[in-house]
């Protein structure tokens, strides 16, 4: 089990305040960030590629009694395999909406097994990691949309975890890590579905490595970025779960999403304000990017995000898109 006490606490206390960026910070964040495209729908994957005059779904079961379009809804979780596929999680349906853009289609990924999703990420070869709040596991889906295993369901209808949530996988390493909310757990497994160690106690806590309400994890290169969404704070840890510092985020809660990127930055989203907050690898806030408003570049309600080649997704939940945004002068697939 890999469970320790830090030798010291390095504790950086962030107020998230928009009174407490100055308007220069403000300003900085328009250069930084620049905006790609926004999508809600098929339509705005086939507008990119004007050839292509049908979408194409991928159901990997019979789904006759849900009915799901197109469009989204309730858009709350976002990923990408960095290869200009975008995998949107509605809360609207169990699905999968899968924006293609390098190819110009439209999928939709669906399948019995996927009843509660509650979390997805998705490697460099296209494989999509879904968490089910149902079935408590980790379904797992190839690049072409077909069921290929699942993680931690064991005899019978017993599972190893009681309420898995966010889950990101370490692309170097292949580690994943899944917050398992009601524990207050946050689980190290490899691709094979092995436990590897895990972070936090049952019953939770306030001190360093111990958890109340984990709800997302993000991955830099060395690190992990978990959101204590019970007690304000994200936790940072190495890649085998040792304590490293914690930051205080005050106006975060379960419904927030969080991001890095390979720089070791922070993003977080604020659905309060419509902003996303944006701290540096000591914990310092950078700068707030956004502003509540239906146009590009303003959010109503932003919840999921997520990092991939050098761009930002923000799911737009009030407005019922996905945002993308170019980090930098980074180019996007």
């Amino acid at each position: 089990m890999w469970l320790y006490s830090p030798t010291f606490i390095f504790v950086a206390v962030l107020s998230y305040g928009v009174s407490a960026l100055a308007q220069s910070d403000l300003k900085q964040s328009s250069a930084h960030f620049s905006f790609v495209r926004q999508f809600s729908s098929a339509q705005d994957v086939k507008r990119d590629h004007p050839i292509i005059d049908k979408t194409l779904d991928i159901v990997a079961g019979p789904k006759d009694e849900v009915p799901v379009t197109d469009v989204l809804h309730n858009p709350r979780v976002v990923a990408s395999d960095g290869q200009g596929r975008v995998f949107v999680l509605d809360g609207g349906s169990p699905a999968i909406h899968v924006f293609d853009f390098a190819r110009g289609k439209y999928s939709l990924l669906q399948d019995d097994r996927m009843q509660s999703p509650a979390g997805l990420t998705a490697d460099r070869s296209g494989n999509v990691y879904v968490t089910d709040n149902n079935s408590r596991s980790i379904l797992i889906y190839d690049s072409r949309g077909k069921f290929s295993r699942e993680l931690m369901k064991r005899r019978g209808e017993e599972s190893y975890f009681e309420g898995p949530r966010g889950i990101v996988i370490h692309e170097t390493s292949g580690l994943l890590y899944v917050c398992d909310a009601p524990r207050n757990m946050v689980i190290i497994l490899d691709k094979r579905g092995r436990v590897l160690g895990h972070i936090g106690k049952r019953g939770g806590g306030r001190g360093p490595g111990e958890f109340r309400n984990p709800v997302q994890v993000a991955v830099t290169n060395d690190e992990v970025i978990v959101l204590d969404a019970g007690n304000s704070r994200l936790q940072i840890f190495d890649l085998q779960g040792h304590f490293r510092r914690e930051t205080s985020v005050i106006d975060a809660d379960a419904q927030s999403g969080l991001a890095a990127d390979q720089d070791g930055n922070i993003y977080l989203s604020d659905g309060a304000v419509g902003q996303i907050e944006v701290s540096g690898r000591d914990g310092r806030p950078a700068f707030r990017f956004g502003e509540t408003g239906e146009n590009e570049s303003q959010f109503s309600r932003p919840t999921g995000l997520s990092i991939s080649s050098g761009c930002l997704f923000v799911v737009d939940t009030g407005n019922r898109r996905v945002q993308e945004f170019r980090i930098g002068g980074n180019s996007c697939p």
